[in-house]
């Protein structure tokens, strides 16, 4: 299988704390990888790796080997508006910006590039589609985004990802400030794209992370404990810490 993200010996520090550890990890094309752990085991760390969000971060340095389609991610000649394209991301708390839902999922566009209006109209109406919000703000695209539901929020806020054509998805725990029922709404979103976008999920909830992806990695302290195809790894999984995490016994 090709793999769109390979990863190799990735350490993070804060300071002179090492978070991430020497992390090896490639993410196949299409589907979706899961990365669980506990609380404070280098999942989300990780994944600002991905599009160096970590460069935002004061005092933090990444070492090891990050590359896109084979592209160091990490090289000083990057372009990092053009990666943090490529490589989208949708943050735990929705994020819309203060404006109409059309300026929001356009934001990209009109930041990257000339679009004409029908352009912008048809990429508007697909992202949203593919979010699975179009029905619900279609009349309403003039609407200030912050007016809708936080779940409302989080899916314009995936269709604002999806309107640049990223190759990569990042989901930071995307449901876990939502109500059951908005959730759902966002894992049939994952389920419906998941055959046009390599897409990586942080997810705290093991039953969420069983029933969307298709491969997991489990950390814990800063180490890439396991990775495997999701079903062996929830059915028979190689190593007692995984076994642990998986039945509740920490975390």
């Amino acid at each position: 299988m090709e793999n769109v993200i390979t990863s190799s010996a990735v350490k993070v520090f804060y300071g002179e704390k090492e978070a991430l550890h020497g992390i090896d990890l490639d993410i196949p094309k299409q589907g979706i990888t899961a990365l669980i752990g506990p609380s404070g085991c280098g999942k989300s760390t990780y994944l600002r790796c991905l599009n160096r969000m970590n460069d935002l971060v004061p005092n933090t340095r990444v070492a090891g080997d990050i590359r896109l389609d084979g592209t160091d991610i990490n090289d000083a000649k990057t372009d990092v508006v053009e990666l943090r394209r490529r490589v989208g991301m949708v943050f735990q708390q929705p994020n819309p910006f203060p404006f109409s839902v059309y300026d929001n999922v356009t934001y990209g566009l009109r930041t990257n590039g000339k679009f004409s209006k029908d352009e912008l109209d048809e990429r508007v109406e697909t992202s949203l589609k593919q979010a699975a919000i179009w029905d619900e703000v279609k009349d309403d695209l003039n609407k200030n985004a912050w007016e809708f539901s936080g779940g409302q929020q989080q899916r314009i806020c995936v269709a604002r990802v999806l309107a640049v054509h990223p190759d990569v998805v990042l989901l930071d725990e995307p449901t876990s400030a939502l109500d059951p029922i908005s959730s759902a709404k966002i894992e049939d979103t994952l389920m419906n794209i998941r055959d046009q976008y390599t897409i990586v999920i942080v997810t705290h909830n093991m039953q969420q992370a069983s029933r969307i992806s298709d491969k997991t990695a489990f950390l814990l302290n800063g180490n890439l404990i396991e990775y495997s195809q999701t079903k062996k790894m929830f059915i028979n999984p190689d190593k007692q810490e995984t076994s642990d995490y998986l039945n509740g016994k920490f975390g």
